[in-house]
């Protein structure tokens, strides 16, 4: 049986994932003052950060259209989709709807669309579960509820450079942001049941990201068998030091590091630090 996994352009694929002909990547597309950006292979993130410094409203994303989502249907007997949580965009919905719509059209099929709950790494993590699971030879219906379980136990964690895109979306005002700006207050935030919330905050982009791991890590149970993934924007460096921690502090199966993407460049913001594990 022939299979595809199907990832939103929020998952953050590394050149590993978009080397192989089964993983395919659905793009969402981003808005920055009216100007539109298709989050494929043509993303610029230089460019796009650009656009978002000096734009004074805040950038929106628009999830992919059904018929996106069915064209990757028609490729393969099995489909596992992975979106972004559906608290935070309607690309779990839009994929949902593709399915029923496919199903109408040519009948019932293996497809099952996966809320990650998550973003980006999470994202990521999910998808090479997937792909661990159907190569060791599991069927489509053993598949789909270990990863269903698999999803419940994932842990997603961030530390932002900037509070402007909080401000702008309105979950923070601009006299909080100005105040957290001058005080070089960092919020490490989370996400629970796919909505994002606030762990702790703490003075300092090095002090975040050090509290950040140690709810990583806190949280993550056989450490030793599980993989860890580090998606940045623009901050490679300061991913890398993260990695360095985490080895000090943890024995991990893995730490991958990988580059944001547009959605998730749009969330994370210059120099945000994404940890799934």
């Amino acid at each position: 049986m022939s299979y595809k996994i199907v990832g939103d352009s929020c998952c953050d694929y590394t050149t590993v994932e978009n080397k192989k002909d089964t993983f395919i990547q659905i793009p969402l597309t981003l808005d920055v003052d009216g100007f539109q950006i298709r989050d494929d292979d043509t993303f610029e993130q230089i460019e796009f950060l650009k656009r978002v410094e000096v734009s004074k409203e805040c950038p929106r994303s628009a999830c992919p259209a059904p018929e996106e989502y069915m064209k990757a249907y028609e490729q393969a007997d099995d489909i596992y989709v992975v979106t972004l949580s559906s608290e935070l965009s309607g690309s779990y919905n839009s994929a949902v709807l593709a399915k029923n719509l496919y199903e109408e059209e040519h009948g019932t099929k293996n497809i099952h669309v996966f809320n990650s709950k998550s973003a980006s790494s999470g994202q990521l993590l999910i998808c090479r579960f997937i792909e661990t699971l159907v190569e060791a030879g599991n069927p489509f219906e053993e598949v789909v509820e270990r990863v269903e379980k698999y999803i419940e136990g994932l842990h997603t964690y961030f530390v932002l450079e900037t509070l402007d895109f909080l401000r702008k979306n309105g979950r923070l005002s601009r006299v909080q942001a100005i105040l957290a700006g001058a005080l070089n207050i960092k919020p490490v935030m989370g996400s629970e049941n796919g909505t994002i919330i606030k762990l702790t905050q703490v003075r300092g982009m090095k002090k975040a990201i050090s509290s950040m791991i140690d709810y990583a890590i806190a949280g993550c149970e056989n450490k030793e068998e599980k993989d860890l993934v580090i998606a940045h924007c623009n901050c490679y460096e300061r991913a890398e030091k993260a990695k360095e921690e985490i080895e000090k502090k943890a024995q991990f199966k893995s730490i991958t590091i990988v580059d944001t993407r547009g959605v998730s460049s749009l969330y994370a913001g210059d120099g945000g630090i994404i940890i799934a594990c």
